[in-house]
């Protein structure tokens, strides 16, 4: 379905499930805001779309609130509005509880949480302005099903913040028609479990049911889907294969 002079911003979006979430909704008419850290990374995710003229750049880090409102500013300014927010920025890696120390959870939960928080601030009155809309923020299934041998206490805690943030928020505009939800992937093979010291994400497979891990574009069109679906708020879209609904014996 084409979704023609709908403009989203998606954060993190140089490489991974940002890159595909950009390529989805630009495949589908939208344009899109692009946001990364990394300059260099965000060009590059760019080019590999062809440069195409319906799509911005920002470059920042999104922990900083006023990245957040330069999003929605260059929304405005060069495409007329803002439709669809997806908080996809953020990091993920896994360290012992007993070794966490205050760094790390402000790391955290500056990246994760407060991320999602300030940009969806921001997002929040250009929604109104459009009779609603749509914010999806990307969380996690190991909120729901807990894996012994990954220690993550202090990751996990940031993105339980932001699914308690989706609930919260869908409460509270759900009468300006802005729609709130989640999606928890389960193992995506994305750059991101490199950085996590795992080398080879297929070596995860047997966490899931379907015995395989996802892809990019398994995130990317549920992302679409809670952004055109207007009737869906308020709740978490598992992604997972079947991660959370139980495992093979062997």
């Amino acid at each position: 379905m084409s979704q023609q002079n709908k403009t989203a911003i998606v954060t993190g979006a140089s490489t991974g499930l940002g890159l595909a979430i950009t390529r989805t909704f630009l495949d589908n008419g939208f344009n899109v805001v692009m946001n990364s850290v990394n300059a260099a990374n965000l060009e590059a995710g760019y080019q590999s779309l062809g440069s195409p003229e319906n799509a911005a750049l920002v470059v920042g880090d999104v922990s900083d609130k006023a990245v957040g409102d330069q999003l929605t500013a260059v929304a405005v300014e060069k495409f007329g509005g803002l439709d669809v927010l997806v908080n996809n920025a953020g990091i993920f890696s896994p360290k012992p509880f007993l070794d966490t120390e205050e760094a790390d959870l402000d790391r955290f939960f500056a990246i994760n949480f407060k991320g999602t928080y300030f940009a969806s601030q921001a997002a929040v009155p250009e929604l109104k302005k459009r009779g609603g809309g749509a914010i999806i923020n990307i969380g996690t299934t190991l909120l729901t099903h807990a894996i012994g041998g990954f220690p993550a206490t202090a990751a996990l805690a940031s993105k339980a913040a932001v699914h308690s943030l989706t609930e919260q928020l869908a409460a509270e505009f759900g009468k300006d028609n802005i729609r709130v939800t989640t999606v928890a992937p389960g193992v995506i093979d994305t750059p991101i479990h490199a950085k996590g010291g795992i080398d080879d994400a297929s070596s995860l497979a047997g966490l899931h049911l379907l015995g395989r891990v996802g892809a990019s574009d398994n995130i990317a069109q549920a992302v679409l889907m809670l952004a055109t679906n207007d009737f869906i708020t308020g709740t978490t879209l598992r992604v997972d294969g079947g991660h959370s609904a139980g495992h093979h014996l062997n």
